[in-house]
Order: C-alpha cells, then sequence, then structure tokens
C-alpha cells in the first residue's frame, strides 16, 4: 500500500533525521505531564530491555516506513502491528545489534542494507519492556522474506502521513478492569496503536520540535 506525499508533506531527508536525533532534546519539551505517552518513557526497574527497528526506506518522493503484521498465534501482541524487532538476547553488543538481528531473523532483511541515524528515547511498555527504537535508513528495492511463524504481512507506510499530527488519535478503552489510554494512526485497513504508534508520536515530535519544514 503506497500514496504519493501531498505538497507540503512532511518528509525529511536522511540528514534531516539523523541531526535531528543527535541534538538533545528534553522530554518535557515534547510531552506535556499528562501525556501517557511521555509517562511511558519514566524509568521502571521490573523492565526486559529491547529494541526494534523504525526503518526508512527512501523511495524517490515518498519515503515510507516498514511495519510487520503479526501473526495470530503468538502469545504476545498476536495480530498487531509492529516494528520490526524484540527482546535483547546476552550476546547482543547494543540496542542497534538486536534490532538488525530481530529485522533480519523476522523478516529477511540483512544488516548491511541498513544505515543506522540514530535513536529515540526509550520506551516503557505495559507489558514490562524497556524498547529502544533504533532509526534507520535503506534504499530500495528491497525483498522481505517473513518468518512464517511471527510475521503474517509485511508493508510499508508514508512517511508523511505518520509524521502528519492530523492523523494521530488519543485514545482510550476499558480493559483488565481499567481505563486505559493509547496513540493510534488508522492508515486504511491497517490500525497502528498502542507502543509503536506512541514511538511514532515521539519520533514526529522530535522532527518537528528541531525545526524540520515540509518540503514542496
Amino acid at each position: 500500500m503506497s500514496t504519493i506525499a501531498p505538497p507540503g508533506a512532511l518528509t525529511p531527508s536522511r540528514a534531516d533525521i539523523a541531526s535531528r536525533l543527535a541534538a538533545t532534546t528534553p522530554l518535557e519539551d515534547l510531552f506535556t505531564s499528562d501525556d501517557l505517552e511521555r509517562q511511558h518513557l519514566l524509568s521502571r526497574s521490573d523492565v526486559k530491555p529491547a529494541a526494534v527497528l523504525l526503518l526508512v526506506v527512501d523511495h524517490p518522493g515518498n519515503p515510507t516506513v516498514v511495519f510487520t503484521q503479526r501473526t495470530a498465534h503468538l502469545a504476545d501482541h498476536a495480530g498487531q502491528i509492529s516494528f520490526p524487532g524484540g527482546r535483547s538476547d546476552a550476546g547482543d553488543e547494543s540496542p542497534e545489534h538486536t534490532a538488525l538481528r530481530e529485522a533480519e531473523e523476522e523478516i529477511g532483511l540483512a544488516s548491511d542494507r541498513v544505515q543506522i541515524l540514530g535513536r529515540l528515547p526509550e520506551y516503557h511498555t505495559s507489558t514490562g519492556y524497556r524498547v529502544t527504537p533504533v532509526v534507520g535508513w535503506a534504499e530500495p528495492p528491497i525483498a522481505y522474506r517473513p518468518d512464517p511463524h511471527e510475521v503474517a504481512e509485511v508493508f510499508e507506510v508514508p512517511l508523511s502521513f505518520l509524521l502528519d499530527a492530523s492523523n494521530h488519535r488519543y485514545e482510550s478503552a476499558f480493559y483488565k478492569g481499567r481505563m486505559r489510554r493509547y496513540w493510534a494512526m488508522p492508515y486504511g485497513e491497517r490500525f497502528i496503536w498502542g507502543a509503536t504508534a506512541g514511538m511514532l508520536v515521539t519520533f514526529q515530535r522530535i522532527m518537528v520540535q528541531t525545526g524540520v519544514r515540509p518540503r514542496f
């Protein structure tokens, strides 16, 4: 699924993204005190380290971001949309190592196809993971080979859509005895939500807060 970026869409270049991620941005400049997404970034002690790859694919005039649709039989987050990634192994040297290893295992993406641009702030999930989102860049074409046990489908969404705050929804639902709030970014028949959408909100706010301008 792909669309042409509309005039004025926020489409930062590889250099734009790398420089914005390298800049130090206090979290309080990005989030309000009652923002659940910011609450998930607060430190906790009972967490398991993990990393995901937010991969931008440089399609000419319309960069995209890679997502996976998880298979329905998995114990955690079955059927949900996520970035390639997972829990850190003892032998992983860094979050970047974890993200690239998991991406190769899940979608068949060779690590030498990815240029690492930086990291987003750690994201603490309600399921007890401390996730480091690693931002990468790749040039097309890319042939995906999803692991059928973990990944039902690999697809891409235009970066301009994800960086448009008008597409970000802050929703709530009653779940397991209490009201929960979460970010969501519906895209056609796809429903991107939860931690994945929250990380994208962080990414968008860093891009906007540090001065990326629309391209025409």
